[in-house]
């Protein structure tokens, strides 16, 4: 298809040709071709001069966006953890000597081009094209709609992003750096899990609109159509005030299993008027579904009861070298899966700029090149080097594995894993040819 991630053509090796090398200033246009005596290519958002607080005065600088959800949108609560981990992932990249790039080195800054979409795609595109000219690519641009918002722009511009999302579009985008399964495949190993624990027979789904709920609602639809379940499909609009008609068909219908994609405010309202009402069936939440605070609101006892977590890596609690240098890095803070989402979604990144300064060529072009390279990425055991592969087609590089977790008082983020990272026979089976919305 025309999207497929991982085209070739004759321009990306005419990039590699070039012999010119200079240095641009911020928000400049890309100059020349590297990889000659040790000498990289720049362009837009890459500086000769040091990034601001840095540890290495003598490094040139990297300037990547991020727009999140830092105020007022849906996802405040996870987006302000999320960002708060990346600065730190990168602070640790710097302080370990930056990205190595020939006999240069660059540190990283992701801390001067910080915006808030607020959770609407108008406000990312206008937020997006402030920042564009000053930026090589975006550190974090969260949602699933806001980023379809803009993601033309991205393609247009060769701006490489990595998204605060999983839905499964990104597979099929080369500017994309996705990590860990997509809500699509996330909820056919849902719907597998719940047949084998409980013998789900019956499956609901209760999502948002666009691509993030309705790639979740497709997954599970894939999955019930597989396993010959009956399956039904309700979206809801954002706001606790919003979701009678979801409770109220949950609590008529009866299903076995609810699959849960909404923000954590409206799954409270969901499971616990639902709860209240005399359901008894299971919900497993899509993973920016939950946070901890579930537990101290008035739906805790109906999230101990009935609810699972799914979620495309294992929680911050969890014994891996890359969870434990994500811990020591922000230090005392209160636990939240926005921390360990942030800094999961920043290895690919790293791992591109690396290959890209190898390649001599820290162009947005040649940033691309590196992305539609990588085969495999560094997670430090947050998740298998193979997910993270972006060269292959996307049948055959998309990650599959996803983990279920269960409400746990002593975890620190009320979660922990009850079943790691497993593909289900109808993800298994699955021909990814196009998105699942």
């Amino acid at each position: 298809m025309a999207n497929w991630k991982h085209r070739r053509t004759a321009f990306a090796a005419a990039l590699f040709a070039v012999a010119l090398v200079a240095t641009a200033c911020r928000g400049g246009g890309d100059t020349g071709g590297g990889g000659g005596d040790g000498e990289v290519a720049t362009g837009t958002g890459v500086t000769a001069e040091a990034c601001p607080d840095t540890p290495n005065q003598d490094n040139g600088c990297i300037y990547l966006g991020i727009i999140s959800d830092l105020t007022s949108g849906p996802f405040a609560a996870l987006a302000v953890p999320i960002t708060d981990a990346q600065k730190a992932f990168w602070e640790r990249v710097n302080e370990q000597g930056g990205i190595q790039a020939g006999d240069q080195a660059f540190d990283v800054d992701v801390t001067s081009y910080i915006k808030d979409n607020k959770y609407n795609p108008e406000v990312h595109r206008q937020v997006y094209q402030e920042i564009e000219s000053e930026v090589l690519g975006l550190a974090q641009t969260l949602g699933s709609p806001t980023t379809a918002a803009i993601i033309n722009d991205l393609e247009a511009n060769n701006v490489v992003s990595a998204p605060a999302s999983w839905t499964s579009a990104w597979d099929f985008k080369d500017v994309i750096l996705e990590s860990g399964t997509n809500y699509c495949f996330e909820s056919m190993n849902s719907v597998d899990y719940a047949v084998d624990e409980f013998g789900a027979e019956s499956v609901m789904a209760v999502h948002y609109a666009g691509d993030y709920g309705e790639d979740a609602a497709g997954g599970a639809e894939v999955a019930a159509e597989a396993q010959g379940l009956d399956f039904t499909a309700i979206e809801t609009g954002q706001g606790p005030e919003n979701q009678a008609g979801a409770i109220n068909a949950i609590t008529k219908q009866k299903p076995d299993l609810v699959i849960v994609t909404t923000g954590p405010t409206d799954a409270a309202a969901v499971v616990g008027q639902s709860a209240a009402k005399g359901f008894k069936g299971k919900f497993i939440g899509t993973s920016p579904t939950w946070n901890p605070a579930l537990l101290e609101s008035p739906a805790a006892d109906a999230f101990k009861a009935l609810y699972l977590q799914s979620g495309p890596w294992a929680p911050f609690g969890a014994d891996t070298p890359g969870h434990q240098a994500m811990r020591d890095a922000l230090g005392d803070v209160d636990p939240s899966d926005g921390y360990t989402a942030g800094w999961a979604w920043s290895y690919p990144m790293k791992a591109a700029l690396e290959t890209a300064a190898e390649n001599g060529d820290l162009t947005r072009e040649g940033l691309v090149e590196a992305v539609k390279s990588l085969t495999t990425v560094d997670y430090e055991g947050m998740l298998p080097e193979e997910a993270g592969n972006f060269a292959d087609e996307p049948n055959d590089a998309v990650f599959r594995q996803s983990v279920i977790s269960e409400v746990d008082e002593d975890a620190p983020t009320g979660v922990s894993v009850t079943k790691d990272l497993y593909t289900g026979p109808s993800a298994e089976g699955y021909e990814f040819s196009e998105p699942c919305f």
